[in-house]
């Protein structure tokens, strides 16, 4: 087993930020009881790699995690659901890119690209205004974001400085923010995702281990509670319209404490091939879907994309929309 002694350095020095930007962004969902539960007409998904399902014939996309076999060898989509297909799966929904039974009429909408950052989301917020035309009262967006920016705005070190890359990754919360500040302006509630800790990721351990100038994991960690900070001051902090997603706090807890939740390795990728490519049956010897947190050096596996859809379909019903 293979554990992280990561998050063990890492905590103390991210806390007082995160902890800053949880409190703002709690009023986006505390724990206010509903007394008519809101349910969903539509869902639509935006964001990046964690909520992208591919479109391929016969409705059998793929994922950018770790794809599911069936019994006749070949991925069934429906395996090892992404975060999203479980916020749809809640009211009754599927996705084009995943409804192999061909049901009519699918009212679950897919937005998120792989490879997208946050000026790609608000991209794709304006694109699915135009496409539904309006958005309606009981329609929930879901979104997610920046673990793209993150690495982007990481590999510009050391030729920018340390500040100026805090500055950028603030600027890019703030934007993600506005993004979804958008989606309530147009109609719709939303479910938002802060961005879980890209510094406990094995991409950021490898990193670490190649560099000696400054830890690594650290700035990774430094950049993406500098996301999280703007994302919480500038997202509006109202429940009746936004509901919050407390992945960061999530993913730093299993890092520290990976049989917790379940999980035996939380520092390498579970896969032998890159998603979305990558299935049960392509994992590294001894890997497992569910009891590896990652499925490459940055995206979910399949149990971290549980962990995820257990925050976000908990926040969905208890919201008060």
């Amino acid at each position: 087993m293979i554990l992280s002694r990561l998050a063990h350095s890492q905590w103390p020095r991210a806390a007082a930020g995160l902890l800053a930007a949880v409190a703002l962004l709690a009023a986006c969902g505390g724990g206010t009881t509903q007394y008519e539960p809101f349910i969903a007409e539509r869902v639509f998904a935006f964001g990046d790699d964690t909520s992208t399902l591919t479109a391929l014939p016969q409705g059998n996309g793929r994922k950018y995690s770790i794809n599911g076999v069936g019994e006749d060898g070949s991925v069934d989509c429906r395996l090892s659901p992404l975060w999203v297909q479980s916020v749809a799966a809640q009211y009754g929904f599927v996705f084009a890119e995943c409804n192999p039974n061909g049901l009519p009429d699918p009212k679950a909408f897919m937005y998120a690209e792989a490879g997208a950052k946050v000026n790609d989301v608000t991209r794709q917020v304006e694109r699915a205004n135009l496409q539904v035309e309006r958005f309606r009262e009981k329609d929930l967006a879901t979104v997610l974001a920046g673990t793209n920016d993150i690495v982007e705005l990481y590999g510009r070190y050391p030729t920018e400085s340390r500040d100026a890359l805090l500055a950028e990754a603030r600027d890019r919360g703030k934007r993600l923010a506005q993004a979804v500040n958008r989606l309530v302006e147009l109609g719709a509630k939303v479910i938002i995702s802060d961005l879980p800790n890209v510094g406990v990721t094995p991409f950021a351990l490898k990193q670490k281990a190649l560099h000696t100038d400054i830890d690594r994991a650290a700035l990774l960690t430094d950049l993406t509670t500098a996301f999280n900070e703007q994302l919480g001051v500038n997202v509006l902090l109202d429940g009746r319209y936004v509901g919050l997603v407390q992945a960061d706090l999530q993913f730093r807890a299993i890092a520290l404490s990976p049989l917790s939740y379940g999980f035996v390795n939380v520092t390498q990728g579970a896969c032998a091939v890159e998603p979305p490519l990558c299935r049960t049956d392509t994992l590294e010897p001894d890997a497992g879907a569910f009891v590896y947190l990652w499925a490459d050096d940055v995206r979910m596996s399949s149990g971290g994309q549980a962990q995820l859809a257990t925050l976000a379909v908990d926040r969905a019903t208890r919201n008060p929309f």
